[in-house]
Order: C-alpha cells, then structure tokens, then sequence
C-alpha cells in the first residue's frame, strides 16, 4: 500500500504544482498556451514515439488493453445516448456529459502507468492510446455537431484531416510503423527523442493542472457530480472486465483499469468551445474527474490486487 500510494502520489503532486502555479499568477496567464502547444507538440510525442518503437507488442497485451479501452467507451457511449431523453439538460450541457464519461487525460494516464509498471507498461499504454483516440473523437464529435450549440455538421475528410492533425495519435502511429516495420535505432535521432521525451511527463502534468477549473463544480455539482460517478464507478471495472474476459495477462488488465479510472480530458473543454458544448461544465468535470482520479486509482489496484 505504501510502495503503491508512494508511486502514484508524485503523478498528483505535479498536477497540484501545475495548479498551483497557475493560480498563484508565478506565470501569466498568457504563457500557458505556448508550454501548452510545445508539450502537446514536441515533448510528448518524443515521449510516446520511442515508447512504442522499442516495445514487445508479441505477446498481445497491448491488443487487449486497446480492445478493452474502445469495447468499455463503446458501452458507456452507448448507455448515455440511450439515457438521452432522461436527462434533463440541454443540448450542449448533454454533450458535456457525453465527453466527461468517455473521454481521459493520457497526460495523467502515462505517468500512473509508468509509475505502477515501468517501461513495459507504459508502451503497452501508448498503444492503448492509439486505439481509443479516434473512438472518442468520432463519437465526441458526432454528439457536438448534433446537439452542440452550433449545430456544426463534420464531413468524413474534415474529420479524417482533423485526426491526422492530432500530434499524440500519429507520435502512436508513427511508433507503430518503425516497431512492426522492425526499424533499428537510429543514432543521434533516438537519443534526440529521449532527450525531449524526458521533459514530456513532468510539463505534461505541470499543465494539466495549470488548467483545471473548480469555479463549475459548486454551481453544477449533481450533474458533474454524477458524470465523475461513472467515469471513476463504472467504466474502469468495465475495462477491467472486458480485459480479463479477453484473456488478457495481469498487466493488461492493470493497464485497462487505470485507462477507465483516468480523468476527463482538457481537449474535451477545447472541442466544447469549438462547436458548442457546455465548455464551463466540461472544465468542471475535468477538475473533479481529476482530484477523483487520485483517490480512486490506489483504491482500485489494491482492489483488484494489482499491488
């Protein structure tokens, strides 16, 4: 218990640095995006790109884990737009709900994996993380140009361009392509991406903490309230389940379950704002799916004994 809370506590502790600076005013508001877009765009895919590349994907746990990931967002997906006519929001509040319940922060994700399974674990997430990406844009996407406030209808290659266009998902694609096309190191090139890899988690997480938002939750608590009770309740034992029913070994299974427990992600709050979602409500969700995560996580590895 001690090792384990000792292992996941400097995830949170960096996400409350993040916090923290960002309130105190240490940096102007104004700096945020620049460390932002430089950690979404260089750091992190320098971080994730190595990570699969040089990762022993014969064994098929990361198969399982990205299956248990998209077959657990497809349920839940799929339960709240049937619970559509019973919740009593409107539209681009019920688009908020939509991406709190399916969507995760994979800055946070990674770093707990990590922490809890090392290397081998943390390529087996990345692979993950190619898997699940183009699942929740799609539907997040579909349900905004629905019932978003713009109305905004996608068209396939619009889509298509926009997913191309998302830095983590081709640093997952490119890694895939080197590792399967059995890509040897490349001197200077790989200690280049190690070099920037290193800074990836830490200002990932400093970030995600400069953004969350807690002024939502007080005024909208039911609702977020009830958002964070599936993400954290329901889908990482439903990951978890999907993983063991596939056969999956300890760590896929470790795997699916810390991917469902994962908070809600900041790019929700961004795609809110760019086609009509209830962005204030989304920040909520992100801020209490957040503090959330770091209680529940410990929890549920103690739980189901991945100690």
């Amino acid at each position: 218990m001690t090792a384990l809370i000792a292992g996941v506590l400097p995830v949170f502790l960096m996400i409350a640095l993040g916090y923290g600076l960002r309130k105190s005013g240490f940096l102007p508001d104004e700096a945020w995006r620049p460390i932002e877009k430089l950690s979404i765009n260089i750091f992190y895919p320098s971080f994730l790109i190595p990570a699969i590349w040089h990762a022993d994907l014969a064994g098929g746990g990361a198969t399982v884990a990205g299956a248990a990931a998209v077959g657990a967002t497809l349920i839940v997906a799929a339960a709240t737009l049937a619970a559509k006519p019973l919740i009593t929001l409107d539209g681009p509040a019920y688009t908020s709900v939509f991406q709190g319940v399916i969507r995760w922060n994979s800055f946070v994700f990674v770093p707990v994996i990590q922490s809890v399974y090392g290397s081998e674990g943390t390529a087996l997430a990345a692979v993950a993380i190619a898997f699940i990406i183009p699942v929740t844009n799609i539907a997040c996407v579909a349900v905004l140009a629905k019932w978003g406030s713009l109305r905004r209808e996608p068209s396939a290659l619009g889509l298509a361009k926009s997913m191309l266009a998302n830095p983590i998902l081709l640093a997952c694609l490119i890694g895939l392509a080197l590792n399967l096309l059995g890509v040897p190191l490349i001197p200077g090139l790989s200690d280049a991406l190690d070099l920037l890899g290193a800074a990836a988690l830490p200002l990932g997480l400093i970030v995600a903490g400069a953004g969350l938002s807690f002024a939502e939750v007080k005024r909208s608590r039911t609702t977020i309230a009830a958002v964070t009770l599936v993400k954290l309740g329901v889908m990482p034992p439903l990951m978890w389940v999907i993983a063991w029913a596939l056969g999956g070994d300890s760590l896929a299974q470790g795997i699916a379950l810390i991917c469902g427990a994962a908070p809600g992600s900041a790019a929700s709050y961004i795609l809110a704002r760019q086609m009509g979602g209830d962005a204030p409500l989304i920040a909520g969700v992100i801020a209490l799916t957040t503090v959330g995560s770091a209680v529940v996580i410990p929890i549920l590895l103690m739980l189901f004994h991945f100690t």
